[in-house]
C-alpha cells in the first residue's frame, strides 16, 4: 500500500490524508479474538454443572486459550495504540482524518449505549411484564401462580427463589450512593482537566486528571467490597434468582467498563507527563473524556433503576 507523508508543521494539519502503511495489527486482531472466543466458551463449557461436562473428562484441555486471548487482546492494544500515537505526533493526521476519528468514537459509544440497553431492557422486562404475569394478572398468569409458584408474591425486588432462598435486597444509600458521588465528583474534575488542556495549564490538566483516575479506583474498589458485602452477608449471589443475575449483570459490566475507562484516564495522564497533548492535538484525551462522561451517565441510570427504584 502506498503511504502518503505530508510536511510535519507544528501546530498545522496537514493538507493531504494520510494513508498509513500495511499494518499487521488487523489481521492478528482476527486471530486473537478467535482464539479469545474459543477459550471462554471452552471456559464457560468447563465450569458447567451437567452431567455432560463431568462426563467428558478433558475439560481443562484448553483452558490456556482464555488467558492467552486476554494477553493478546492487551499486546494487541499497546503495539496498535503505539503505532497511532506515533502517527500523531508526527502530525501526519489531517482534518479529514480527525473527523474519522470523531466518528469511529461516536459509532463506538453509540455501540455500548445499545449494549446496556438489551440489558437495561431485560430487567424491566422482568420487572414489569414477568413480575405481574406470573403473580396472576391475566388467566396464564393464575393458572402460573397456583401450579407453579403458589407462594409467589408480586413484589420488586424478587428476593425469595422458588426453591426457597431468601437473599436481601441491595440498599442504594450505602456505597452505591458514595459510588455515585465518587463519579459525579469525577466528571468534574475531568471537564476541569479537559478545559486546562485548552488553556495550555498542564500543571492543573495533570492534577485534575490524576484526581479523575484516582477517584475511578476508589470507586471500582468500593464495588469490590459492596460484591464481598453481598456474598458473605447478604446472600446476594448469581444464584439468587432474577434478581441476583440482573443486579450482577448491570453492574458487573458497567465496572467492566469503569476499568476500561480508568486505563484510558491513566493512558492520558502518562501522555499529558511526557507532553503529547496540547491545545490542537488531543482528541485521544476528548475520546477519553466522552467514555468516562457516557460510563457516569450509565451509573446514574443504574442507580435508580437497579438500587432505588
Amino acid at each position: 500500500m502506498s503511504e502518503h507523508h505530508s510536511p510535519a508543521v507544528p501546530g498545522q494539519k496537514p493538507t493531504t490524508y494520510y494513508v498509513p502503511a500495511s499494518s499487521p495489527w488487523p489481521m492478528l486482531g482476527s486471530f486473537i479474538l478467535f482464539i479469545l472466543v474459543i477459550g471462554a466458551g471452552n471456559f464457560i463449557q468447563s465450569h458447567g454443572v451437567t452431567d455432560v461436562s463431568k462426563s467428558t473428562g478433558n475439560q481443562g484441555t484448553f483452558n490456556f486459550l482464555l488467558p492467552l486471548g486476554l494477553i493478546g487482546v492487551f499486546a494487541l492494544m499497546f503495539f496498535w495504540f503505539r503505532d497511532t500515537i506515533r502517527e500523531s505526533l508526527a502530525n501526519m493526521n489531517s482534518a479529514q482524518m480527525d473527523r474519522s476519528y470523531r466518528q469511529g468514537m461516536t459509532w463506538f459509544i453509540f455501540s455500548e449505549v445499545m449494549f446496556f440497553a438489551a440489558f437495561f431492557g431485560a430487567l424491566f422486562y422482568a420487572r414489569w411484564l414477568v413480575v405481574p404475569w406470573l403473580g396472576g394478572e391475566s388467566a396464564k398468569g393464575v393458572m402460573t401462580h397456583e401450579l407453579l409458584w403458589p407462594d409467589f408474591q408480586a413484589m420488586w425486588p424478587l428476593v425469595k427463589t422458588p426453591a426457597g432462598q431468601v437473599t436481601q435486597a441491595m440498599s442504594p444509600w450505602g456505597l452505591p450512593f458514595i459510588n455515585t458521588l465518587l463519579l459525579l465528583t469525577s466528571s468534574v474534575t475531568l471537564t476541569i482537566a479537559h478545559h486546562a488542556l485548552l488553556a495550555g495549564d498542564r500543571k492543573k490538566q495533570r492534577n485534575f486528571l490524576a484526581a479523575t483516575f484516582i477517584l475511578g479506583l476508589i470507586f471500582l474498589g468500593l464495588q469490590v467490597e459492596e460484591y464481598i458485602h453481598a456474598y458473605t452477608h447478604m446472600g446476594l449471589t448469581l444464584k439468587s434468582g432474577i434478581y441476583g443475575s440482573t443486579f450482577f449483570m448491570l453492574t458487573g459490566f458497567h465496572g467492566l467498563h469503569v476499568t476500561i475507562g480508568t486505563i484510558m484516564l491513566i493512558v492520558m495522564f502518562i501522555r499529558t507527563l511526557k507532553g503529547h497533548l496540547t491545545p490542537d492535538n488531543h482528541f485521544a484525551f476528548e475520546a477519553a473524556a466522552w467514555y468516562w462522561h457516557f460510563v457516569d451517565v450509565v451509573w446514574l441510570f443504574l442507580f435508580v433503576a437497579v438500587y432505588w427504584f
